[in-house]
């Protein structure tokens, strides 16, 4: 069997959706695509777009789950290319106080959410 396999989506669990839609649309530009709510009002399930590709960022909320989620080590972490001046969108997310670590050897930085999740940024080339 050969498989061949797309990606479609990345989960981040969420403690508040409108704080974390909020800062994925002020900080990344991503936009509400579409959302799945439990008829029992157990989740809401929130897909996020970036309007370049297919892949989808989601992010779900439990109702029996209002504290922040354990991320253990933080060794994981979702990666975005940015078009444009980077030393600006940089300096952008610095302005925000989302700016966690940067690797200037690198060329890279990260960014945390409001549950603790990490976001790399890329320039787009």
């Amino acid at each position: 069997m050969n498989i061949s396999a797309k990606f479609d989506h990345f989960n981040f669990n969420v403690s508040s959706l409108e704080k974390s839609i909020e800062f994925y649309n002020k900080a990344l530009g991503l936009e509400e695509s579409h959302r799945k709510e439990a008829k029992d009002g157990s989740f809401i399930l929130v897909y996020m777009k970036d309007n370049k590709s297919g892949f989808l960022l989601e992010l779900t909320w439990l109702k029996d789950h209002p504290q922040k989620y354990d991320l253990g080590e933080c060794e994981f972490h979702l990666c975005v290319r940015v078009p444009g001046d980077y030393d600006k969108v940089r300096a952008y997310h610095k302005e925000m106080g989302v700016v966690c670590y940067e690797n200037v050897e690198m060329g890279l930085y990260f960014i945390e959410d409001p549950d603790g999740y990490w976001i790399e940024i890329l320039p787009e080339k």
